[in-house]
């Protein structure tokens, strides 16, 4: 087995482009280190409708040059099998370790291959890459990127030409085609040829973000703006500043891109300690509301200063002043965009994933608007019919669908600046509407119980667990209705996940698609009657999720 092993390594070292990991390679087969070679070799990274994403490194199993190449040599076969020979395929890239070089091979792979290949000119946020798409009339995008994943991580995500990421069956024959691909060395990969672009495109997609505002709306609200050491300051900046909004106060110490990402443990907005630095500029300029994106901005986090007891889920902290600042969850800020968009009369489908707060369902029913659900991610928002407005409790907002069929952290921010702007100009809050919402639609309060493991295994066992011995109640509360998502439903198709329904509660478990986390879903309904009743409410709800946390960890063994 180890003399297997090593042979393996010396020719995937034959075959490898990259110096670096060429070196790291041979240093693992010359030190014997069968554990480390095991790792990386035990398997290959599988491509699904996330693309790629995995650690750096050399092997089959990690992320790098060798593993780009095949990808997208797979891909460029998929798209001429498909009836695109000679196609756009247009590349964009983050910040992170090795993305530029992962957009060249991929540009040259597919210039090899007879499609056209045109590059962003420099790292930019990947909703300006899904803008692109569309905008170019391209057959289909790639996106270097790995988002909030940690900095050891990088990722590969493919979008075909309707501006959406793949879904089935497309993942699966990219998959194929990858698979088929023989020796690295008949990949045809020239150094020249493809273009890399100027700002037009950029500037067309800040042009396109002016649609997102309404005419002669309020442009008042003050904002701490984090970057969270990606690559949105840049476009962030230059869309407020069309819109007329007060610049920014910048984030200095996570302002600039660095894939080390420095200042934080995860550089993922709604990890604890993630929004400390942004905390503590808040409480030295007092602004309106916090901004945040994540590294590759096309998630937004928002927090706001708020003096009643911060509901479940949030992260606060306090100012010098007394005052305390609240991350909002990403169902709150879902809820408040919609109420948002209703006001200014948006016609068209609201949808969200399975996995997001049931409240936009009763926004989009009182308003007489329909509704969709779909499964988790934009891949399958992006494709409700009629979209208008589309979210994901993960921080994800698609707030101009004809702009961008995916998620945007430029737009979503600016939308929810504009609301806070015209709250301001009445004297008042987020909050304050959050409030008006629970009023009228009851209070939606959601939690989650999430749990990073370094042993999938403990995810399975969980699952399995779940299905072999599902909980008949929880907190108390009758299940009244339990699903196996894997079986799929009358209006969703399979996915692997547990759906719980309870009298005025509901909990969805299932793995998540991107990192090696058990995901846990839970959301309480409390009726309120007045906003004086919010407070009691609120209590009531947040120990009611604590128990059904508790018993539902219990069940699955977690």
């Amino acid at each position: 087995m180890r003399d297997d092993l090593t042979s393996r390594a010396q020719t995937w070292l034959t075959e490898d482009p990259d110096p670096d990991t060429r070196t790291e390679l041979a240093q693992l087969i010359e030190a014997g280190d069968v554990k480390e070679l095991e790792a990386r070799f035990s398997g290959t990274l599988q491509f699904g409708t996330a693309g790629l994403r995995g650690e750096l490194g050399a092997g089959p199993m990690r992320m790098n040059r060798t593993v780009v190449i095949r990808a997208a040599a797979g891909l460029a076969a998929y798209l001429k099998k498909h009836g695109n020979s000679n196609g756009v395929v247009v590349i964009g890239y983050d910040a992170r370790h090795k993305s530029k070089d992962f957009a060249q091979d991929t540009a040259a792979v597919m210039t090899g291959a007879g499609l056209t290949a045109k590059i962003l000119p420099r790292p930019l946020p990947t909703p300006v890459l899904a803008f692109a798409i569309r905008h170019l009339g391209a057959v289909a995008g790639v996106e270097v990127t790995a988002s909030h994943n940690p900095p050891r991580d990088n990722g590969y995500k493919v979008y075909l030409g309707d501006g959406s990421q793949i879904v089935p069956p497309a993942d699966a024959e990219i998959a194929a085609e990858i698979e088929a691909i023989g020796s690295l060395l008949d990949v045809p990969r020239p150094d020249t040829g493809w273009e890399t672009l100027d700002d037009a495109v950029l500037d067309a997609y800040l042009a396109r973000t002016d649609a997102v505002l309404a005419a002669g709306s309020p442009r008042t609200a003050r904002t701490v703006y984090t970057a969270m050491h990606g690559v949105g300051r840049d476009t962030l900046l230059a869309a407020f500043a069309r819109a007329g909004f007060p610049t920014p106060d910048l984030v200095a110490e996570q302002a600039d891109p660095d894939p080390d990402f420095p200042t934080v443990a995860f550089p993922n907005p709604e990890e604890p300690g993630a929004m400390d630095l942004a905390f503590a500029k808040a409480s030295e300029t007092d602004p309106d509301l916090i901004i945040a994106n994540d590294p590759d901005a096309d998630r937004c986090a928002v927090a706001v200063k708020d003096n009643r007891t911060k509901d479940t889920g949030t992260e606060d902290t306090g100012t010098e002043d007394g005052s305390r600042w609240r991350m909002l969850s990403g169902d709150e800020v879902g809820s408040l965009l919609a109420t948002h968009l209703v006001t200014r009369g948006a016609q068209g489908t609201f949808a969200e994933s399975i996995v997001s707060s049931s409240l936009l369902g009763r926004i989009a029913e009182k308003a007489g608007l329909p509704y969709e659900e779909t499964l988790t991610g934009f891949k399958w928002i992006a494709r409700v019919e009629g979209l208008r407005f589309g979210y994901e409790e993960a921080l994800g907002y698609c707030v101009d669908p004809e702009g961008v069929r995916d998620k945007d952290g430029i737009t979503a921010a600016l939308l929810i600046t504009e609301l806070a702007s015209g709250l301001k100009e009445q004297g008042r809050t987020l909050t304050d509407l959050l409030d008006d919402i629970a009023v009228e639609h009851g209070l939606h309060a959601t939690d989650q119980l999430s749990v990073r493991v370094e042993d999938l295994s403990i995810i399975a066992r969980a699952m399995e667990r779940l299905r072999e011995h599902p909980p008949t109640e929880l907190a108390g509360l009758p299940i009244t209705k339990a699903e196996d998502l894997t079986r799929g439903t009358d209006r969703l198709p399979p996915t692997d996940g547990l759906r719980y329904t309870l009298t005025g509660a509901r909990v969805i478990v299932r793995p998540s698609g991107t990192e090696p986390k058990l995901k846990c879903y839970l959301e309480v309904v409390i009726p309120v009657s007045a906003h004086a009743d919010l407070p009691t409410a609120r209590t009531e709800a947040t120990a009611l999720l604590t128990r059904i946390k508790q018993d539902l960890s219990a069940a699955a063994g977690i």
